[in-house]
């Protein structure tokens, strides 16, 4: 039986408890205390919950970010210089280069989780052929943004037709959006980077989905790739999908 240490409680982390392959047990949830008792009482006594993944003693088969850019930043190079394997959703703490450089170089081992879009294995097979330009396009309903920077750029309330409110780099977009463009830091770390992909934000009033558009051109040729995902119910900034890349990570440890 592999045993799992997740970093979160929340809209995804509970996605991901709800679909752990048997195969997989949960030893540890990183959580804030004030969600300590609530651990105790889902898991009747058999997760551990903890403030901080130092305080395990022992050595999870994994360690499954599903929290946020800033627990990333927290926790994640101290997760991997003691020699654990973590897997980390919030890419798009990354867009931080010291703080890229310093997991690089920390020890374990790190996975990017693809998250909520497709294709990352032919992008980067295309990078080894000759990549040369890739745009991503990020389409989410006003109630996904809601919360976001992105209510300082255009009025989500007014909204009538589909509006582009971002457009820069990948880097740019991670940093801003926290927690809607984790996707653009995944796109562009599997990719030509942060600086060199481009990045276009839109609100859509018509949809319920979170639709995103890959496009990449190079020596290899190009390709378009167009993924429609539903948003998790308890979590419109989240698709379903994004969960569903982490439970698979779980899976593969079987």
């Amino acid at each position: 039986m592999k045993k799992v240490m997740l970093i979160g409680y929340g809209a995804m982390a509970q996605a991901v408890i709800e679909r752990l392959p048997p195969q997989v047990s949960l030893g540890w949830i990183v959580a804030r205390e004030l969600h300590h008792a609530a651990i105790r009482q889902q898991f009747a006594g058999a997760v551990t919950p903890l403030s901080d993944p130092q305080q395990c003693d022992r050595t999870p088969d994994l360690v499954l970010e599903c929290a946020s850019q800033q627990a990333v930043a927290q926790y994640a190079e101290a997760v991997l210089a003691r020699g654990w394997h973590l897997a980390v959703i919030s890419t798009g703490a990354l867009a931080d280069s010291e703080l890229e450089q310093r997991l690089r170089q920390a020890g374990g081992k790190l996975t990017l989780l693809a998250g909520a879009i497709a294709g990352i294995d032919g992008l980067a097979a295309a990078k080894e052929g000759g990549l040369e330009r890739v745009t991503y396009q990020s389409r989410k309903s006003p109630a996904s943004w809601r919360g976001s920077y992105a209510e300082q750029l255009i009025d989500l309330s007014a909204v009538h037709e589909t509006r582009i409110f971002f457009e820069g780099s990948a880097r740019e977009a991670a940093r801003l959006f926290p927690a809607n463009a984790n996707v653009a830091a995944t796109v562009a770390l599997g990719g030509i980077g942060l600086d060199a992909t481009r990045v276009q934000l839109m609100v859509d009033p018509t949809t319920q989905r979170n639709t995103h558009t890959l496009h990449a051109e190079g020596l290899f040729g190009e390709f378009h790739l167009e993924l429609s995902g539903l948003p998790l119910a308890s979590n419109p900034k989240t698709s379903t999908l994004a969960a569903l890349s982490a439970v698979r990570a779980c899976c593969e440890l079987t």
